[in-house]
């Protein structure tokens, strides 16, 4: 899996005010999210749950090997047996889920398997969440804008509401491609805004810059 836009974005958009001590990461894939907050907070246990057996390969590895192996940990399972095992809720949740819901192909099958919605439908995943979820805790998430309206829906019958949401444009003309969402068991006026990736081709904005630069090499 190559990292994405999507992942950085989700990472680093996700608040940590709450301090949390305990974060769950679902749907892994190779472990981004999780090592961009082991990288931002002082939380000492981070899980994450990926039921590809390559991507979770990967991600054990990739912990391993980064400056945070200790407090860095993968289960390889589906969402629905890790809700029997776990005892104790998580403070911050955040997931990157597959969203293609249309049959699509990119010649590689394990990258269509993470990307199609049917391997982790938004209502397994909401509901997951509304059994994992600290009663003061944060979930974040990223989708695509299309499916803002029915996503913020569905969080509502699982007793999630939203706090934050920030709609992503790829260019000042383009469409708005992709929502950030951050939601909690308490409801409050939503906080809505936007962000630009682009001025034009590999020239970034400075917000999107300032957002991300934590955790590019070169940008």
């Amino acid at each position: 899996m190559k990292i994405g836009t999507d992942g950085v974005l989700l990472g680093a958009w996700t608040s940590l005010k709450n301090k949390p001590n305990s974060i769950l990461d679902i749907g892994a894939g190779t472990g981004l999210l999780s090592l961009m907050l082991a990288q931002r907070s002082l939380a000492e246990n981070i899980e994450a749950l990926e039921i590809d057996e390559d991507a979770y390969e990967q991600c054990v590895a990739n912990f391993e090997a980064s400056p945070w192996a200790d407090r860095l940990f993968c289960y390889h399972a589906g969402l629905d047996e890790f809700i029997e095992e776990i005892e104790e809720p998580y403070d911050l949740i955040i997931s990157n889920p597959p969203f293609y819901i249309e049959a699509v192909s990119s010649g590689n099958s394990a990258r269509d398997k993470a990307r199609q919605n049917k391997s982790l439908p938004f209502d397994e995943l909401l509901e997951g969440v509304s059994k994992l979820l600290a009663k003061d805790g944060l979930f974040t998430t990223i989708i695509p804008f299309k499916e803002e309206a029915h996503f913020l829906k569905l969080a509502d019958e699982f007793k999630l509401f939203p706090q934050k949401i920030l709609r992503v444009k790829g260019n000042a003309t383009t469409l708005i491609k992709r929502s950030l969402l951050s939601f909690s068991f308490k409801k409050s006026e939503v906080v809505i805004n936007e962000l630009i990736i682009e001025l034009e081709r590999h020239q970034y904005t400075e917000e999107y810059r300032a957002l991300t630069k934590d955790f590019y090499l070169k940008m």
